[in-house]
């Protein structure tokens, strides 16, 4: 299974991805490592979790995700808990 996800960080900043192991992507940034911008060690939390059945159905939705202003992907978050 993969995921396409929205995680924000202790800033405000919003940063979208997508993995297999979501729970293991969540632990790496949180420990500071792989990606950029949380070798400052800043938490990031799972705001938003969609599974897709493919790889590529995941990389599309995460393209998809970025494509969409910061409102938007607020608006999405919302929603996203809401149903939740």
């Amino acid at each position: 299974m993969y995921y396409a996800y929205i995680l924000v960080c202790a800033d405000g900043t919003l940063y979208t991805g997508w993995t297999t192991d979501l729970r293991r992507r969540l632990a790496v940034h949180n420990a500071g490592k792989g990606a950029k911008y949380t070798r400052s060690r800043r938490p990031v939390t799972l705001r938003y979790a969609e599974r897709c059945s493919t790889k590529e159905k995941a990389m599309h939705r995460e393209w998809e995700i970025k494509q969409l202003s910061r409102a938007e992907k607020l608006r999405l978050i919302c929603e996203f808990q809401t149903v939740v």
